[in-house]
């Protein structure tokens, strides 16, 4: 057991550096990114660009789970060293994966050309010529993308999330390469942008399929043959609760691009944004950190050893303490660190980013408890406490912003709905690992 011990924590320490430096990359990739697709698209173009590109992720969670559970039952499987299982599972999940994604593209592509789009997003015809072309084009992208996406789920399973972060950051590194591209051209096109921004991913996925399942692991490769309704029942059966889960913070996360844009304007997604990038790059970095305990957890879970994850909260309360200390001085060094990036054209209220910044601590706080509770399977409190919120959100943020018209009480929202969901994946965390999870905690 001590040398299991030992190569799980070796693992999680060997990812966590690898990611430290994906991520690292990825983050100044995107701070590259927001400038440049800025100077090609404008105020107004660039927040309705953001509202699409978030509207997007909608169809990234719409795999009803089958990525977060394939990452757990591969986990389970190889941990018991049943490698036949294993590739029936992977192959049933892109299965089913594949059959979901196409009726989607389907629908949206009829939605698209029913409903009118420029009401949706509140934009000017005289504005953005092409809406509906470029909604059409990016979902089947983002449709197809998503498919391959599911080797970086693979690789979770395996305990090596860093490559499925090295994954998307070859992906927007791409994007920034060619969003540069459409910036040298002088070209002010969204159809341009949004290509950059949709095709990118689906290349780097696509060519990471070939490699590992015809290099890589070909023992391990999705086959037809193999696909069973039983192993989809299995990945499904946790996923489903993940998918639910996964909808639910959509709703609270990214429908909120799509309220400001129609509680205030379009140009106001811009420095909402741009402040909420700023300060989630400590949840990026804490996700990194939390992201291999995951899988490491339903492996020690499935091994009976408590132990080894007990002794993990502490390392990970030593970490939370260092997250609050950085997001102190991000907060005082914003402004200047806001008139670096993006200049002085934009202006940043000082009560949206210390709104923000406690927004973004929420989140953190929340997931340090969620990731360890997600390797265990245990779901149901997320699942009621998420959608609950999810619930809220929407009627009460047209609420409030109805009466006070002030984008920081929009995201005291945010805080206020995320806030039970915290304290409880904290309680509920506890009582696992000290053996007194009964009921509903336990499961």
């Amino acid at each position: 057991m001590e040398e299991i011990n030992n190569k799980r924590s070796k693992l999680i320490r060997n990812n966590i550096i690898l990611s430290f430096f994906t991520k690292g990359w990825s983050a100044i990739v995107l701070l590259m990114i927001v400038p440049v697709t800025l100077n090609c698209l404008g105020e107004y173009k660039n927040g309705v660009w953001l509202t699409i590109s978030s509207l997007l992720l909608w169809i990234e969670n719409m795999d009803i789970g089958l990525g977060n559970g394939l990452r757990n039952t591969l986990a389970i499987h190889l941990a018991h060293n049943d490698i036949q299982k294993a590739k029936s599972v992977i192959s049933s999940a892109y299965a089913m994966l594949t059959l979901i994604m196409i009726p989607i593209a389907i629908v949206l592509f009829v939605l698209i050309k029913t409903y009118d789009t420029y009401i949706l997003f509140n934009v000017s015809t005289n504005i953005v010529t092409n809406l509906d072309s470029l909604l059409i084009v990016t979902s089947l992208l983002v449709c197809t993308s998503f498919i391959f996406k599911l080797i970086g789920n693979f690789y979770m399973g395996l305990q090596l999330p860093a490559i499925s972060n090295l994954l998307i950051a070859c992906g927007q590194t791409l994007t920034l390469f060619l969003t540069y591209l459409v910036y040298l051209s002088g070209s002010h096109s969204m159809m341009h942008i949004a290509l950059a921004n949709t095709l990118s991913p689906l290349i780097v996925y696509f060519v990471a399929y070939i490699y590992s399942f015809y290099y890589k692991y070909p023992h391990l490769r999705p086959s037809i043959k193999v696909v069973h309704l039983r192993q989809a029942k299995e990945v499904m059966g946790i996923g489903v609760k993940f998918f639910v889960i996964q909808i639910s913070g959509v709703i609270l996360f990214m429908s909120s691009n799509l309220l400001i844009s129609n509680l205030f304007t379009p140009s106001m997604v811009t420095p909402y944004q741009i402040c909420f990038r700023y300060f989630s790059l400590l949840l990026a970095i804490f996700t990194v950190i939390c992201m291999p305990y995951w899988t490491a957890t339903t492996d020690a879970y499935e091994r009976h050893d408590m132990e080894w994850i007990r002794k993990t909260t502490k390392k990970l309360d030593m970490m939370m303490l260092a997250i609050f200390i950085c997001m102190m001085m991000m907060i005082a060094c914003s402004d200047y660190i806001y008139s670096i990036w993006i200049g002085n054209d934009i202006s940043i209220d000082k009560k949206l980013s210390i709104s923000m910044a406690v927004y973004v601590f929420i989140l953190i706080y929340s997931e340090r408890y969620s990731y360890i509770i997600n390797g265990f399977g245990m779901l149901r409190l997320q699942l009621i406490f998420t959608v609950g919120a999810a619930v809220l959100f929407i009627p009460l943020a047209y609420f409030v912003v109805n009466w006070k018209h002030d984008i920081t009480w929009f995201v005291a929202v945010m805080c206020l709905v995320n806030i039970p969901g915290m304290i409880v994946n904290r309680i509920q965390f506890y009582k696992i690992i000290n053996s007194q999870a009964k009921g509903i905690w336990s499961r």
